[in-house]
């Protein structure tokens, strides 16, 4: 396909973004795996190229008036509305905060955008903005601003909610990818997949003697408590949903140029999420997540920060999983159980669409 530059009048030029190699856009494309960056990568940076962009975090730090403000937008389409351990309008407003906790951020304020399908059930919507309402109270972060529209019947999927969120970083707090270094020490907050395994045990009508439910939580208490106890000695964090663990290391390890190590004995996974993968093929390290989170820190802050983890209610789990290393620069590596390596990639398309 041509890879010629398409103009664009309303900058008076040309904007070189490039085509794919697929002529239509594919549920892959919206998975958080390799189609999903290339998207991003290809299409959307050069289109709105900037620096605040280009750091490609879960939300943007912005220097204004002598504050540092982070900002963050997110869209939820997940099947069904409503899961075990959460629905629809509760996500829209954890995930938020949480992106927005990923920078180091102090949530301040949300905006909610409903998307309705005609003929959504009136009692529907209402236990939808009920439950946002709800989840945004318990995590202290108002909702300020918003806004409705309304499809035709048949063209939309019920409802479909995008969230923005506004936060201050402390000044001389940076977490950024391109801060991971050989040596650091790479923390998960607790047990993988659950998020995943919940939603796809609804969509399968499976049934395990112990309910799964999603983690969805907000991260932001559990991010601050890191940050009392770390300070600078804390460089990266990302909350890994879409793609699951595994997406989201390598994404950092892409950004920092260094690789990542896991060991797989270190990796915390709930013995019924564990059967709902092996009954499917799924592995959890690409399972989706929404409540809890990836740290890499310093090497001799390491066990500071998994004690200051595990003191919180939504860390009591955690574990040290792995470190950053200078072999293979840019992959991820999983020592397994008996001993052997093997790479981690990141999957081209998702092996769960509409999973948040």
């Amino acid at each position: 396909m041509s890879d010629e530059p398409i103009a664009d009048p309303a900058f008076g030029g040309s904007c070189p973004l490039p085509l794919s190699d697929y002529p239509t856009v594919q549920m892959a494309h919206g998975g958080g795996g390799r189609l999903s960056q290339q998207l991003i990568e290809g299409l959307l940076v050069p289109a709105f190229d900037n620096a605040a962009l280009a750091v490609l975090h879960d939300g943007a730090v912005l220097d204004t008036g002598g504050a540092r403000l982070a900002f963050t937008t997110d869209s939820y389409v997940v099947r069904p509305l409503f899961f075990p351990g959460g629905d629809i309008g509760s996500l829209a407003v954890h995930g938020t905060v949480n992106d927005l906790a990923m920078c180091g951020a102090r949530p301040l304020a949300l905006s909610c955008a409903l998307i309705l399908e005609e003929g959504l059930a009136m009692e529907t919507l209402a236990r939808v903005v009920t439950s946002m309402r709800a989840a945004a109270a318990a995590a202290g972060v108002p909702v300020v601003t918003g806004d409705t529209k309304v499809v035709d019947r048949g063209k939309g999927d019920g409802v479909y909610v995008n969230t923005a969120g506004i936060g201050l970083v402390e000044p001389g707090l940076v977490i950024d990818p391109r801060r991971a270094r050989p040596g650091d020490a790479v923390l998960l907050s607790g047990s993988i997949a659950e998020h995943g395994a919940a939603i796809l045990s609804v969509r399968e009508g499976l049934e395990f003697e112990s309910a799964i439910e999603s983690d969805s939580a907000p991260l932001h208490g559990l991010v601050a408590t890191l940050v009392a106890r770390l300070g600078t000695d804390l460089h990266v964090l990302r909350d890994p949903t879409r793609g699951g663990v595994a997406s989201a290391l390598n994404e950092i390890a892409l950004r920092a140029g260094f690789g990542v190590r896991l060991e797989e004995t270190s990796i915390p996974v709930i013995e019924p999420v564990r059967a709902v993968c092996e009954l499917l093929g799924l592995d959890p390290l690409y399972v989706a997540n929404e409540g809890k989170l990836l740290a890499i820190v310093a090497r001799e802050a390491a066990e500071t920060a998994l004690d200051a983890l595990r003191s919180h209610p939504l860390g009591r789990d955690a574990a040290i999983v792995g470190e950053v290393i200078e072999d293979v620069p840019g992959r991820v590596t999983l020592r397994s159980s008996i001993g052997g390596l093997r790479v981690v990639d990141m999957l081209s398309g998702e092996q769960l669409p509409r999973i948040c």
